[in-house]
């Protein structure tokens, strides 16, 4: 038995799939709210380093790391204990701690009443 091999592809045929991919909106209407514990980036440890999108991380955004959803989501953050809520891009990845749903930025988490640490949120 003998071995076909495919035929090469046209040279910039895998980068242009990839940005062509990359650049598809993706639409987050379909989400169903989550509710669960928020916790909020360290900033002096991510400051400066890129994030999922390729964007550096910056404390003053609005941002949030999120597992499932899309990257360019816009999300709404409850603070359930202050009713307080603030509007995240999901910029990046995570929490890749058990229990958590979402990161917040400092900013993002002074907005709702967070003062550090963890909050339940919807």
């Amino acid at each position: 038995m003998t071995r076909m091999k495919a035929p090469p592809l046209p040279r910039g045929f895998i980068p242009a799939m990839l940005a062509f991919v990359c650049l598809m909106p993706i639409r987050a209407e379909s989400f169903e709210p989550q509710r669960g514990v928020a916790a909020v980036y360290d900033a002096k440890r991510f400051t400066g380093r890129p994030m999922a999108n390729g964007v550096r991380f910056d404390p003053q955004a609005a941002v949030a790391a999120h597992l499932h959803l899309p990257l360019g989501t816009r999300a709404q953050v409850t603070n359930l204990r202050t009713g307080r809520t603030t509007t995240v891009t999901i910029s990046d990845r995570g929490p890749h701690t058990p229990g958590r749903i979402i990161d917040l930025s400092p900013r993002s988490a002074r907005e709702i009443g967070m003062n550090g640490g963890l909050a339940q949120v919807e």
